[in-house]
């Protein structure tokens, strides 16, 4: 009984800890845009994102059961295994947050739990229903937030292009806090629910609940482990995102929040994780394109997409080793 309390303990930590890193590295792509074009100061935006974080994560669970449930067959997974998945995610975004590269948390956790699930059970411990809900999210969450980054930063310019610039910026400065509020909400309720997701499963695992369910206590503590994350900080990857794939201005930040929030909250109705990182970084790419292809700087964006490819087999290797060790050391 002691070990499996130990086992709980460490398990349900290191979701917390891996949940903390998702806020400290994934959130501030929130507010990325905003602070970039100067609208708001950098704290200002980081307590925005801190209260609507959290009040996102609160907001449902169709993404938390998803990756809960839905994504590992719960009979291939153990304690050990769980921790050997925020293994994956704890070593690989740290290494991410050292060099400044916004990578896909999100893909990190499902290769996670993937990785160690494979170790428990073959590919018949993974759900074909979760994982096309994965798919669907990872290859059309990208174009679909780009090209309407595009038609509305086109749209946007049509309307808007004769307006006197001190009018445009003033309205569009305005616009551009109410999109990040936006974008900072629905970065909770996505990324902040696929936490909340595994933290009820190892609860499950570990004998504490008798069945998948998602008390409002979990919610709250891993809500508010996000935000203490976001509150943390990862300047680094905001200045990546926001200035150095091509600069923007606070109409251009609108566009870019609006297309990816929009995005991310039809994605969360239904029940389908996303990477918000991507989501964000596709808009920008977007509205920067719509302007002039040359304002893109493509090298940065190449070495992005470098990371989201390699994020997933990474991830995935290094939870399925973790869990291979746990399993034969507990």
């Amino acid at each position: 009984m002691e070990a499996v309390t130990l086992g709980l303990l460490v398990a349900l930590t290191a979701v917390l800890v891996a949940e903390f890193i998702n806020g400290w590295t994934d959130a501030p792509n929130a507010i990325a845009t905003v602070v970039s074009t100067g609208v708001m100061a950098p704290r200002s935006a980081v307590l925005m994102a801190v209260i609507l974080n959290f009040a996102g994560a609160l907001a449902g669970t169709a993404v938390a059961a998803t990756v809960g449930k839905g994504i590992v067959e719960s009979s291939a997974l153990n304690l050990p295994a769980i921790t050997a998945a925020m293994i994956a995610i704890i070593v690989w975004g740290g290494i991410a947050a050292k060099i400044g590269m916004p990578i896909s948390k999100s893909h990190a956790l499902l290769a996670g739990l993937a990785g160690a699930g494979f170790a428990g059970g073959g590919f018949g411990a993974l759900q074909s229903s979760g994982w096309a809900k994965v798919f669907l999210g990872m290859f059309c969450a990208i174009p679909f937030g780009f090209v309407a980054s595009i038609l509305l930063g086109k749209l946007i310019v049509r309307f808007a292009g004769q307006w006197r610039p001190q009018r445009a910026k003033k309205f569009f400065d305005r616009a551009q806090i109410v999109s990040a509020g936006f974008m900072a909400f629905n970065h909770g309720l996505n990324d902040g629910q696929k936490f909340m997701g595994v933290f009820a499963l190892t609860l499950l695992l570990g004998g504490v609940t008798k069945k998948f369910e998602i008390p409002i206590w979990v919610m709250i503590i891993c809500a508010a482990t996000m935000g203490i994350g976001t509150a943390a900080g990862g300047w680094r990857i905001i200045e990546t995102i926001g200035s150095k794939m091509t600069r923007i201005v606070s109409w251009q930040g609108f566009v870019a929040e609006c297309s990816a929030s929009t995005t991310i909250f039809v994605a969360s109705m239904f029940g389908i994780p996303l990477s918000t990182t991507h989501t964000i970084t596709s808009c920008i790419v977007g509205v920067g394109a719509a302007r002039r292809l040359m304002d893109v700087r493509w090298g940065v964006l190449g070495r992005i997409f470098m990371a989201w490819v390699v994020t997933f087999p990474v991830c995935f290797i290094i939870a399925y080793i973790a869990a291979l060790i746990a399993n034969r050391l507990f």
